[in-house]
């Protein structure tokens, strides 16, 4: 087995390579899918994986997938990766650790000399933060059959540029998206390393954290319209003002998500006005909504409010609203019995570790609703992460590397 620095080392060559494939070289990394940026990783990854032995591919939702063949094509595979790209003005490592790991991990199985019983497919998967389109998990829903040419058409980005156009000009042919769609009794377990970006494992001096659920995630654009008039000569009571009806709801939602508890949380992360002047009154005010917690029943709860206040706010002659769901996907709890298995690796190696919840969305989340699936993170620097200041020590990925060396055996 390697040594952790030499892994550490490998990792730090394979990560800042894929930085250079950047829109925004000095302030963090944004790579958004179908962009020059996003093919230029790919084709760098799919290399990659042809170095460390792998049979690759890439899939009509844009996902590279690269084979170790197992001897025993009948028993169902297993498939470790993470995605490939960013937010804007993200990281280095968010996702793309994972996929590091993976590749890693194929090199170290094939240079001790390791035949599987099992196939282990390490998966780059396309879209899933959801940046440019508003929707998230692309390329996983798309291996799961839950894409469809309607999806492609319908999402749009800030340019309205469909999925569809945008998947042509990248060089893939929507029309075959259910190409993309996988057998999944072929598929024993999905495993996903990433970073935690959250600060509990730097701030407990933990090296492991073992995910034992992620939360559900819904996620909404909302409109208000309303009438674009002067600011000074329209009398109060005599507005259709979309940005004080806007307001009025987005203001309550931290307190919907406070009342349900149980780390629910809320969020406004984008909003603009339409015409956009200072001295005149909004016509049209777009906002989004995201709303994450463990427990359904909460989530529910804060959109119902989010519904009732918006029929409240909009009352008012010449004021409505419309809603659309840009992502709805359940919590999920990951195996336990995997978990169980990273725990015992953890022991032997002597790492620190713990198990915890993920309130950030994944791979693993969409994929968790059908196959047996588990997560482990590594420490992020103070927490930090979606931004420039995103940091995990490479020796600390190194030891993810082993733990799912350790998992990947102890499958067969």
């Amino acid at each position: 087995m390697e040594t952790s620095e030499n892994i550490a080392d490998q990792l730090r060559v394979l990560l800042e390579e894929w930085a250079a494939f950047n829109a925004t070289p000095g302030n963090g990394c944004t790579r958004l899918p179908f962009t020059q940026e996003a093919r230029r990783a790919a084709d760098c990854i799919r290399g990659r994986m042809v170095e460390a032995g792998l049979d690759v591919r890439e899939d009509a939702a844009g996902n590279i997938i690269g084979v170790f063949p197992g001897e025993d094509t009948a028993l169902p595979a297993l498939a470790v990766g993470s995605h490939y790209d960013t937010v804007q003005n993200g990281g280095n490592f968010d996702g793309q650790a994972g996929i590091a790991v993976g590749i890693l991990l194929a090199r170290l199985l094939k240079q001790n000399g390791v035949r599987l019983k099992r196939t282990l497919a390490v998966v780059a998967f396309c879209d899933e933060e959801g940046m440019r389109f508003g929707t998230g998990y692309f390329g996983s829903k798309a291996m799961l059959g839950q894409i469809t040419q309607e999806d492609l058409h319908h999402f749009r980005d800030k340019d309205d540029v469909s999925v569809y156009d945008a998947m042509k000009t990248y060089g893939l042919v929507p029309e075959k998206i259910g190409e993309a769609r996988q057998d999944l009794s072929k598929i024993a377990a999905f495993i996903e390393m990433h970073i935690e970006q959250g600060p509990v494992l730097d701030q407990n001096h933990e090296e492991i954290g073992l995910v034992e659920c992620i939360v559900g995630i819904q996620r909404y654009v909302i409109t208000v319209h309303g009438r674009a008039d002067h600011a000074g000569t329209t009398p109060m009571d005599m507005r259709a003002d979309a940005m004080e009806a806007a307001a009025k709801v987005i203001a309550q939602l931290p307190d919907w998500a406070r009342a349900e508890g149980d780390g629910t949380v809320a969020t406004t992360g984008y909003c603009r006005a339409v015409p956009g002047g200072m001295n005149i009154i909004a016509g049209e005010v777009q906002f989004s909504v995201d709303v994450r917690s463990r427990c359904q029943t909460h989530i529910d709860t804060v959109v119902s409010k989010l519904r009732a206040a918006l029929n409240t706010a909009c009352s008012r002659d010449g004021v409505s609203w419309d809603m659309d769901c840009k992502l709805d996907v359940a919590p999920v709890d990951l195996s336990t019995s995997m978990l169980d298995l990273l725990e015992q690796s953890c022991q032997t190696h002597g790492y620190r570790f713990r198990r915890m919840i993920s309130g950030a969305g994944h791979d693993a989340l969409a994929i968790g609703q059908v196959l047996d699936t588990v997560m482990l993170f590594v420490p992020s620097k103070d927490g930090r992460s979606h931004c420039p200041a995103e940091w995990t020590e490479y020796a600390d990925i190194a030891k993810a590397v082993h733990v799912l060396y350790d998992l990947v055996l102890a499958m067969q």
